[in-house]
């Protein structure tokens, strides 16, 4: 393989490895550290790359999938997964207007003949699938992966603007009408008040306040976090409508929530000029928007032009540029993170940005400031991206004046004084004193008890404490504390003690993945530990991992094995894995004996590729169900490969080269 390619592929599996934590970052956690506009470069720079290599496509790349906001499946799922009668498909989108006038040159193509257009906002906020039957709202489901969404039902019932029972009797026998579930400005500043004053992590932004309490499992919450609704899409069996537009005003009648601001445009000349307006008209509205969905408004039309694989052809989506403000850059602090990252921050000259006033700012890393040509003093221009923690994008060297200072990035960490170290191919500086650096350890107490690992009632101000009393420095700690102990910090009485103890007692019972992911290792997300355990099924397993073997996991490259074998490497980690042991944590995953059908296809390492007919996930069931192990990627340890229609290319050009079998999905039915 040369060169050129070799450093195609690691950048390809790179950049899915980012892609794929921010998805879950954004769909799962709620929890997004990038902007909208920062995520759509990624994933048009893996487009590219795959395009350009099509030798290493993958059907398992985030550009051929959507983004999924369904929970990991456990025994402890709270919600149904329900299959979508229709695909919920993403819409393309752009951020130049010019591109728009391409989209209506393709349409006009195949449809030759004047077309309408209808302009709706983009609500920034939860898709949703209702779907009514007879008049009576039977199912509220929200996108998932596009194919699977979860049963939100019992939520949706107490958000007071959908309707349970629709108005006359015009409506179809049964329709669903798609949407989103958003939160008004108003209510996401209310909640996060109560939030700041409980000592709770505040919400980034509306969208994640809405996506995170539509999953609550207290539905009787509901009701108390503002919510609301926007419907704009109706799919039905039943013929009542040949416009789209028409479509949402009958929707209207019927009392289903359809914004006022929705216009038809005779021309693509119209839609540019809603858009015009619209690009500042929203920053006065009561709830928030990232941007215009166009939509072909005669539903036969529609028909005609039809759908890609992930997209819709009639629909696309102009997003707007996230909002900058600019001030002065007074001065730079240097954070250390829990992965021992160092991570510059920016303090501004306050200034208004996106109704919240901005003090400090994000630099990201060295090579940030250098790109940027950022100096103190300096006037820079703020980014507030999708409402989430502000960063510095650019300098106006016009302001410059004679007083700037050069940003100089420290040599050593500023908590602990060790030497700082730069990986090679990475941008951030770390502290490797991971043991030893008092930041970092703290760090690591608070995420191994955070919500979705342990689940320990603790707070950043009890961990301090805690670590200033010479109480905890190693995980296992926790696990050690006392009554007396806990009576000597700040605040606490009996009843806080019995429930901090009750909660690391119930910790234990926490499944080997959440177990897993609370170690901290870099790099290992809340579902890379799930497939991880899902393949070795113990900790022993992968401790002893090769790199090759880390490598056959889904989702698991250079980067990731690399992160796994330094982090297994290290004595001192093994040493508190096995101290946790013995405090009683679950290390392993139980097989569901019931569940195993046969020994036929044991010690057989198997890559699956291309569309079966059945899903993928059963394909993979039925594998491991006869003793097989599905991995994702072909080398020298792969057995066989069992190819669907339209298989990977680049997963058969590999098996070929290493002389691995490649059989049908019939063929594998023989086997079994």
């Amino acid at each position: 393989m040369k060169k050129s390619e070799l450093e195609a592929r690691e950048k390809i599996t790179r950049l899915r490895e980012v892609i794929n934590e921010h998805n879950r970052r954004y769909y799962i956690e709620n929890q997004p550290t990038i902007s909208d506009f920062e995520y759509d470069i990624l994933i048009n720079e893996l487009q590219t790359l795959e395009l350009k290599y099509p030798q290493f496509y993958s059907e398992n790349s985030p550009t051929n999938m959507v983004g999924s906001d369904i929970e990991l499946k456990s025994s402890q799922s709270e919600f149904t997964q329900v299959a979508h009668k229709y695909p919920m498909l993403s819409i393309s989108n752009t951020y130049d207007k010019g591109e728009l006038f391409s989209f209506n040159e393709r349409i006009k193509k195949i449809i030759d003949k004047p077309v309408k257009y209808v302009c709706e906002l983009k609500i920034d906020g939860a898709a949703i699938s209702l779907t009514y039957c007879k008049g009576k709202l039977s199912r509220a489901v929200t996108r998932g992966d596009g194919t699977t969404g979860d049963d939100v039902t019992r939520n949706v019932y107490k958000i007071s603007s959908i309707p349970l029972f629709l108005k006359g009797d015009a409506f179809p026998p049964e329709f669903e009408i798609r949407g989103e579930i958003f939160m008004p400005w108003s209510s996401f500043d209310e909640i996060n008040n109560k939030r700041i004053e409980n000592e709770e992590m505040p919400f980034s932004n509306p969208r994640n306040a809405a996506a995170g309490s539509l999953k609550l499992l207290d539905s009787g919450e509901i009701s108390t976090r503002g919510l609301q609704s926007i419907l704009y899409h109706i799919l039905s069996e039943y013929t009542f409508c040949d416009s789209h537009y028409k479509s949402l005003s009958m929707a209207h009648s019927w009392g289903l929530p359809i914004s006022s601001y929705t216009k038809v445009c005779e021309n693509i000349e119209d839609v540019i000029e809603y858009l015009n307006y619209w690009e500042t008209g929203r920053k006065s509205l009561p709830y928030p928007t990232d941007g215009v969905v166009i939509k072909v408004d005669d539903l036969n039309y529609q028909k005609s032009l039809g759908f890609t694989a992930k997209t819709p052809r009639w629909a696309t989506a102009y997003k707007f540029k996230p909002e900058q403000a600019l001030s002065k850059l007074l001065s730079v602090d240097f954070q250390v993170g829990r992965t021992g990252a160092i991570t510059p921050v920016a303090n501004l000259k306050p200034v208004l940005l996106s109704g919240t006033m901005v003090k400090r700012a994000s630099l990201h890393n060295s090579d940030q400031i250098t790109l940027l040509d950022i100096h103190i003093n300096d006037y820079v221009y703020v980014e507030k991206g999708g409402e989430i923690i502000p960063k510095i994008v650019s300098v106006e060297k016009s302001k410059r004046g004679d007083d700037l200072l050069p940003i100089v990035f420290p040599i050593y960490c500023p908590d602990c004084n060790t030497t700082l170290v730069k990986v090679e191919d990475e941008a951030k500086h770390y502290c490797p004193n991971q043991n030893g650096c008092p930041t970092q350890i703290k760090a690591k107490f608070l995420h191994f008890s955070g919500r979705k690992a342990m689940d320990i009632l603790v707070g950043e101000a009890t961990i301090n404490q805690l670590f200033n009393l010479n109480y905890i420095r190693k995980l296992p700690d926790l696990y050690k504390l006392n009554r007396e102990q806990l009576l000597t910090l700040d605040g606490w009485k009996e009843r806080s003690a019995e429930r901090f103890l009750k909660s690391v007692s119930n910790s234990k019972k926490s499944p080997f993945y959440k177990v897993l992911f609370a170690l901290g290792i870099r790099y290992v997300g809340e579902t890379t530990a799930k497939k991880l355990v899902d393949h070795f099924k113990s900790i022993d397993n992968i401790i002893a991992a090769p790199r090759e073997e880390l490598l056959n996991v889904e989702e698991v490259g250079d980067i990731l094995a690399d992160s796994l074998l330094s982090y297994f490497n290290d004595k001192e980690n093994i040493r508190m894995v096995e101290e946790l042991k013995e405090q009683g944590l679950i290390f392993e995953q139980k097989e569901d004996k019931s569940k195993i059908l046969s020994s036929r296809l044991m010690g057989l390492n198997i890559v699956i590729t291309g569309n079966f007919s059945i899903s993928r996930d059963d394909m993979k069931k039925t594998i491991e169900s006869h003793s097989g192990r599905v991995v994702s990627a072909v080398s020298s340890n792969t057995s066989l490969i069992v190819a669907g229609e339209k298989p990977g290319p680049g997963k058969l050009q590999t098996a070929y080269k290493l002389g691995v079998k490649v059989i049908s999905e019939d063929e594998l039915y023989g086997m079994l």
